[in-house]
């Protein structure tokens, strides 16, 4: 299949082109290269893909709509999997508007794109776990209400579905949304809990905790995420009668752990004993993630293999050979 991919340079993206790619297919990736987090690792994650076959890179930003129709021109996707965001929870505090113009704009973008593009048989995109906000029962399903998000990214995120929603009810456009709980592993993102642990107890720095360590998460492996993607793109949208051609989808691990158990593991990994150091949560953080995952399991054979120990010492092998630390 053709297919294009906004975010290829992230760090979903880029594993999702490494797995497609592999499998044959033609991947077209966009990415704007913006400084949230340094794009030397961005620049990094391309080179990895830039030799080969069938793998075409464009800088582009979809809240530009003219730079995207520009961007791929005259070619004829397949399939779009729209991974490009603005990420992050916490960075929504101080530039809000950085999150309406990526998650809204770049995704109203997208889906005007598709809509208009010939023989598209499918979009599939990014949602996340920050939808459900705290007023949701563990763990969550996609059949709850999710209107009451705590963070601002959450909102823009939920929003989101929302258009995909309406797109669909109006110019009937099959898409799947995917809710991501905490996506971790090698060459992930640095603003990330695993990410900045790892660093701080490898540089014998204090690690921050926040809520003293009780705060739960859904961590969920990288190679378990890619895996679903790449099933999801391949298998046609089935419609159903009746409804809009829109389905979303939670891919978690079905399993949370606290930000201690994180700890834990991540000493595990490195052989180093962290240095907790007390600290107050941001605005936007939620208590817990906890996905129920039956709805992926049954229609796309979900099955997350990968322990957090497992998974974070596979992180730290990666982070210390990145960036050269003992």
């Amino acid at each position: 299949m053709r297919i294009l991919l906004t975010g290829g340079a992230g760090f979903i993206g880029s594993h999702a082109a490494q797995a497609l790619l592999a499998r044959g297919h033609v991947v077209t990736a966009l990415d704007n290269l913006n400084a949230y987090y340094d794009p030397a690792l961005k620049r990094a994650r391309l080179a990895r893909l830039e030799k080969s076959a069938g793998f075409r890179f464009v800088e582009a930003d979809i809240a530009e709509a003219e730079a995207l129709g520009e961007a791929v021109k005259s070619e004829r996707f397949d399939v779009i999997l729209h991974l490009a965001a603005q990420a992050g929870v916490r960075h929504a505090l101080d530039d809000p508007a950085s999150y309406t113009r990526s998650n809204l704009v770049g995704h109203q973008n997208i889906l005007e794109f598709a809509r208009r593009h010939d023989r598209l048989a499918h979009l599939v995109y990014a949602s996340s776990s920050s939808v459900y906000g705290n007023d949701t029962t563990p763990p969550y399903s996609e059949n709850a209400r999710a209107d009451k998000p705590v963070s601002y990214y959450g909102a823009t995120k939920r929003a989101g579905e929302l258009l995909s929603h309406s797109y669909a009810e109006l110019f009937g456009l099959k898409q799947t949304g995917l809710r991501f709980f905490t996506v971790y592993g090698p060459w992930g993102r640095p603003d990330m809990a695993y990410w900045l642990f790892t660093d701080a107890i490898l540089s014998g720095r204090a690690v921050p905790v926040f809520g003293e360590g009780k705060l739960r998460r859904d961590f969920t492996y990288i190679d378990d995420i890619v895996a679903a993607l790449v099933r999801i793109v391949e298998t046609p949208f089935r419609d159903e009668a009746g409804l809009a051609p829109h389905k979303i989808y939670n891919l978690g691990n079905s399993r949370p752990e606290s930000v201690l158990d994180l700890i834990r593991k991540t000493e595990a990994a490195t052989g180093r004993t962290a240095r907790i150091e007390k600290a107050q949560a941001p605005a936007g953080d939620v208590r817990e993630t906890f996905a129920d995952i039956s709805r992926a399991a049954r229609d796309f054979g979900f099955s997350p293999k990968v322990p957090l120990g497992e998974g974070i010492g596979e992180f730290v092998a990666w982070f210390r050979s990145y960036r050269k630390t003992p």
